[in-house]
This record gives C-alpha cells, sequence and structure tokens, in this order.
C-alpha cells in the first residue's frame, strides 16, 4: 500500500510569487504573475531549524566554454569536476576560471539526450584515494562506473574504471542519469523509462526506477523488493537531492502537462505511465508539487538549509521550493537559457550550469557557463 503524503502549510490552489531576473547582465529578481499549478497538498516538510534562503544578488560567471554540461561535482579540498555530455569530457575547474581536461570516460557513445551524464563522490576508505563516479550512455544500455581519483586541485586525474552497474535501459532520450550517495553511504540512481513506458512498472527492469545499491553495485539488504529498485513509476527523472532529514527528493520529467518534483519513499510507486503528476487519489504516490511543461523541464536538484533548488530547462530558470511554507519561486526567468544542474557552493553560494549547446538552446557566444549566486536567508 503506497500511501500520499501531506505537506503542511502548502496551499493547494494559492497565487505564489516568481521572482525573474530582467535581464542576462543584471538578474535583479522582479515580480511576476506565472503560477504553477499545484496539486493537492501532498507532502510533510521536514523537521528542520534551518533559515530558508533565497538567491541574493546577481549571480557571475565562473567558467565559460563548456560543451553540453550536465553534472557539477565539488570535490573536498576545493577541487570541482564538470562532465560534457557528448564529448565525454570530465572538466577540471582551475582557480582563475579556465578548465582543463581531468579525464575521458571510456565507452561513453552519446546518442541524443544520452551520453556522459552524473558524476557522484565517495570519499576514501583504508588505503583508496576517493572514487569519482559516473552514469554514462554506452553502445546498447546505459552504465555506471567508479574511477579512483588521483591528483589534488589543478591536477585532478582519473583511473581506470571499474563497473559498477550495467544494464540500465538506453535510448535516445529519458535515460535519466543523476547519481548520489544518500546519508546511508549508499549509492542511488535515477534511471528513466528509456521511451519504452512499460519499464517504468515492471519490477524486473532496471528502466524508470530510483535504483539503491552498495557502493560497488551490490544489493542493500533492506531494499524493498528484493533487487536494486528503490521506488518505481518514473518517467525520466534527473535531480537528487537530500534534506537534513535524511529525506531523499527527485525532480521527474513529466510528458506534455506535469513535471514533477517528488518525496521519494521505499517501495512508493510513482505513477508513470498510467499517471502524469497528481492522480486525484488513485493508489499512486503524488507528487509535491507539480509545473506544466513550458515552465519546468526539471534536472539537476539542489538543497541548502532545507531550501529545494531545482534547475529547468525548457523553463528557463531556477526554481526554488521551500516545503515548511509551501512557497515556489522562479529565479533568473529566461536569462541564462537552459539550466541543467545546480549545486550549493562555497562560502554560503549556488552554482548552476546553463545547457543551451546541447543541441535544444539558442547558445550565445561563450556558452555554456557556470554561475554562481548569494543566497541568503
Amino acid at each position: 500500500m503506497h500511501h500520499r503524503r501531506v505537506w503542511g502549510g502548502v496551499v493547494a490552489a494559492g497565487m505564489v510569487t516568481l521572482l525573474c531576473a530582467c535581464t542576462a547582465s543584471a538578474p535583479v529578481p522582479s515580480a511576476s504573475t506565472t503560477t504553477p499549478a499545484q496539486p493537492t497538498p501532498e507532502a510533510s516538510a521536514p523537521a528542520t531549524d534551518a533559515v530558508p534562503v533565497r538567491p541574493s544578488g546577481e549571480p557571475v560567471v565562473i567558467a565559460e566554454g563548456l560543451d553540453a554540461p550536465w553534472s557539477i561535482l565539488r570535490l573536498p579540498g576545493g577541487a570541482t569536476l564538470i562532465s560534457e555530455r557528448d564529448t565525454a569530457l570530465v572538466r577540471e575547474l582551475l582557480p582563475d576560471g579556465s578548465l582543463r581536461d581531468a579525464a575521458t570516460v571510456a565507452d561513453v557513445d552519446p546518442n541524443g539526450e544520452g551520453g556522459l551524464l552524473g558524476l557522484a563522490y565517495l570519499p576514501p576508505s583504508g588505503a583508496d584515494g576517493g572514487w569519482v563516479y559516473a552514469y554514462f550512455t554506452a553502445a546498447s544500455d546505459n552504465r555506471i562506473v567508479r574511477m579512483p581519483l588521483t591528483g589534488t586541485a589543478g591536477s585532478i586525474g582519473l583511473g581506470a574504471p571499474e563497473q559498477v552497474l550495467s544494464g540500465i535501459p538506453a535510448a535516445g532520450n529519458h535515460n535519466g542519469g543523476r547519481i548520489g550517495f544518500g546519508p546511508d553511504g549508499l549509492l542511488y540512481a535515477t534511471a528513466g523509462d528509456a521511451g519504452d513506458t512499460d519499464n517504468a512498472q515492471d519490477l524486473g527492469s532496471l528502466g524508470g526506477k530510483i535504483l539503491r545499491m552498495t557502493p560497488t553495485g551490490e544489493v542493500p539488504a533492506d531494499n524493498p523488493f528484493g533487487n536494486l529498485v528503490y521506488s518505481y513509476g518514473h518517467r525520466n527523472p534527473q535531480g537528487i537531492a537530500w534534506d537534513s532529514s535524511g529525506q531523499l527528493w527527485v525532480s521527474e520529467f513529466g510528458q506534455n502537462t506535469w513535471d514533477e518534483l517528488n518525496l521519494i519513499t521505499a517501495g512508493g510507486n510513482y505513477g508513470w505511465p498510467l499517471a502524469e503528476g497528481s492522480d486525484g487519489g488513485s493508489g499512486f504516490t503524488d507528487p509535491v508539487r507539480q509545473w506544466s511543461t513550458g515552465e519546468a523541464s526539471p534536472s539537476g536538484l539542489a538543497i541548502v538549509n532545507d531550501t529545494v533548488f531545482m534547475a529547468a530547462l525548457r523553463g528557463e530558470r531556477l526554481w526554488r521550493i521551500d516545503p515548511s511554507t509551501g512557497t515556489v519561486d522562479g529565479w533568473f526567468v529566461n536569462s541564462f537559457g537552459r539550466l541543467r544542474d545546480v549545486v550549493s557552493g562555497p562560502d554560503g553560494t549556488l552554482w548552476f550550469v546553463s545547457n543551451n549547446t546541447d543541441g535544444r538552446g539558442t547558445p550565445a557566444p561563450g556558452d555554456d557557463r557556470l554561475y554562481q549566486v548569494e543566497v541568503r536567508p
């Protein structure tokens, strides 16, 4: 039995204030009246004393000249890696804003929306120096590998890959691709349905799922179905993050009507393809929030002070969601183009990357860019 959850303080059909930047050169928030349609209130807010934050001031460019960037990975010690979908390169950001090639991931076979996608980091254990994990599209499937991290900031390298998982369905779209280590030390991956809607409800398929595994790809003993499936009924989830209570949040592309922000529970069925967005009580786990596809097409997800930030591609904005109040704000609307990923930055900042060179955007000279903006209460 999959229970619907209640998000205290959310108004089901109220107006929300959207904040947007007026121009790319001076992205100062200003009021808008666009309202993302919302389902019935459905998710409990995390119990936390964290003070919600919001962008403050003008984003600044940290780096430019990226080619279809997909994932930002900040490492301990100050290094940052960025994956490029179509080149299979992992780029290292240097202190002066320049980029160097840290590694090329073997066996990547870019195809449409597939290629080198998510990155994750596992700290050292014993004699190893830590690992960088990569989710990518190969010739016949999506895979997860891990590569030993070598060097230090400014000279990062990645060693020979070890396979963690293969056999995730792949296609020219709906590949999912975001990975991250949860508070439990286990690796989570968002897997799309690869264009085959039957995958999402098939517990024997890795497609259309949130997957949960050990760092070496084994099935944890407490997974709900005795395999790698943690939740199912997903179409194309591409963002993953945890709040201070350890709750797992995932952003997901809908088809023609609703994009979603979901709070994930073990064994939950999120409805696709039988439901898109809130299903009105038919037994599926409903989204916490839903947006029209023109306002979102969500990808990367970050949580700072229990404030959720969601990068939107077609919506060309950064969504801010405060679960404690139900407030939803849109930032930098149409200022920087398509936004692919967002992460917590250093010293009270947020980093996000544009994705205008992915074949669906309109790149400006210097695209794609990595941006930094301060966040404050």
